[in-house]
């Protein structure tokens, strides 16, 4: 029997490197839930989704399952597709470019000015409406699909460490650490002599 791929929970877990043991123990819940879960036997709760989300590093999850249990979330969120970040990137500059050089922005504005939207206005304002989804659904699509945790920080190796002292800098090359020293400004000498004073 082939095995469901289409299965957002499983696919999320599995691209984690999680088997279902793991991530029941990682989730605080049964091996027999995450199964249920998996094949659709069961849908999990927001908190459980919410446990995964974090525990996968998937914020896709959250969409996706909110978009399959929620006939709601379809209405008020738009339909998103995954992309490079180049594509979004794109995208998100090509609409709101068109959208300030469309003149969108100036008939919103226009029709704003009185505070309220009358019935030969509605059909241009439904249509300034679409536009910003658009460029709302490119933002999110930016957030749920290419930005990722920040890269963990990696310690060099012990025998690649430096002991010396660089001005404004304390001495363990911990650049987050400054040291300040009022009245001086580094400046690179071509002496051979580290620092001098301008």
């Amino acid at each position: 029997m082939p095995e469901d791929y289409s299965n957002i929970y499983k696919i999320a877990r599995r691209a984690a490197g999680y088997t279902q043991e793991s991530a029941a123990e990682q989730l605080d819940i049964s091996v027999d839930s995450v199964r249920a879960y998996e094949t659709y036997q069961r849908t999990p709760p927001n908190e459980i989704v919410e446990r995964m989300v974090i525990c996968f590093h998937a914020p896709q999850l959250a969409y996706q399952h909110l978009h399959e249990t929620s006939g709601l979330v379809s209405r008020i969120i738009p339909q998103l597709e995954q992309r490079s970040i180049l594509e979004v990137a794109i995208r998100i500059y090509n609409r709101m470019r068109s959208f300030t050089q469309g003149s969108c922005l100036d008939r919103l504005m226009a029709i704003a000015e009185d505070g309220r939207v009358d019935e030969t206005e509605w059909p241009e304002f439904e249509a300034i409406v679409e536009e910003l989804r658009s460029i709302i659904q490119s933002g999110l699509e930016l957030e749920i699909f290419c930005a990722s945790d920040p890269p963990e920080k990696k310690e060099r190796p012990e025998a690649a460490t430096s002991r010396r002292s660089v001005q404004g800098l304390a001495s363990e090359n911990d650049c987050k650490t400054i040291v300040p020293h009022s009245g001086r400004i580094a400046s690179p000498s071509f002496t051979g002599e580290g620092v001098t004073r301008l």
